[in-house]
């Protein structure tokens, strides 16, 4: 008699009558169960010891990710700074410009002075011997100061082109540190798609576990009830195999006979009997066995 779980739901301190083999049942599935407990409890510490580690690595990533922002921002600071220097440069040429124009202007004003003291000197030159030497030391004089701005003015167009020579060194400077910046970002991009591929892996290896673990499951519980239906099997063969014959009785071949038409041996085979089922192991039935007869097709 099987449990009548409904009657057992209404009246649970009454008694039932069960039979031996659903209780073994029951035994055998709780067995199962806390076994599978057991197995599912050491997959999910392994399961989680990898997760740690796998953290571990996306922590580790993600420090040198923000290593990279912070080399990066100095980066930037530095071109900031390279850039202030320029206008610097640049505002200091403007004004070496500006000093060259007005010494100009000055040499310009210088040279009508000269043309009317020499024009002096020719119309004195007769009458004037004295007045002539003075005005020319006086031309020479200006003349030398002329050569003297003159000089200046090589110096500064000097000065100018080491400015300019300056200048293209920080030009220079600053395409190296914007290539250095590009390829910083490229870093940066690479770093973020290897983080996104480290997460697809973690999400792939949990969903490959996850599909293991039931397939073992599954496995595990096919593998006990064909270990329990073959040793089952193993049991009735034994109860059914009929008592070995002394000396001078028939061989195992002829010990069943059909009565229909006295075949025997090999002429008779043993199939199982869908009518009678003899017990359950889970929820497969384990049937009696019957004899047919391959010649006539009697069964018994």
């Amino acid at each position: 008699m099987s449990i009548d779980w409904a009657k057992a739901e209404e009246k649970p301190d009454k008694k039932q009558s069960v039979e031996g083999r659903f209780l073994l049942d029951l035994r055998a599935k709780v067995n199962d169960l806390e076994k599978q407990l057991s197995e599912t409890k050491i997959d999910l510490t392994g399961t989680q010891s990898k997760l740690k580690a796998t953290m571990g690595k996306l922590e580790t990533t993600t420090n040198d990710l923000n290593s990279t922002k912070s080399t990066l921002d100095s980066t930037k600071t530095e071109l900031n700074e390279t850039k202030s220097m320029l206008e610097q440069v640049n505002s200091k040429l403007e004004d070496n410009i500006q000093t060259v124009n007005s010494l100009n202007s000055e040499i310009e004003g210088l040279k009508p002075k000269a043309s009317e003291l020499e024009k002096k000197l020719e119309s004195k030159e007769q009458e004037f011997e004295a007045t002539i030497s003075s005005l020319s030391s006086e031309l020479d004089a200006s003349k030398a100061q002329i050569n003297g701005l003159q000089d200046q003015l090589a110096n500064i167009q000097s000065s100018t082109s080491e400015s300019q020579v300056k200048i293209d060194n920080l030009t220079s400077e600053i395409q190296d540190l914007n290539s250095k910046l590009t390829s910083t970002q490229e870093e940066n991009t690479k770093l973020n798609e290897q983080l996104m591929e480290l997460n697809n892996m973690l999400l792939q290896k949990d969903t490959k576990m996850q599909e293991l673990s039931s397939n073992l499951g599954v496995k595990e519980k096919l593998i006990k009830a064909q270990t329990v239906h073959l040793d089952e099997v193993e049991n009735e063969l034994g109860e059914l195999k009929p008592p070995e014959m002394g000396t001078g009785g028939f061989a195992s071949e002829e010990r069943i006979t059909c009565p229909m038409c006295g075949s025997v041996g090999r002429d008779v085979k043993q199939i199982e009997d869908k009518t009678k089922v003899l017990s359950y192991v889970g929820h497969i039935p384990m049937y009696a066995k019957k004899n047919v007869c391959k010649k006539c097709g009697y069964e018994f």
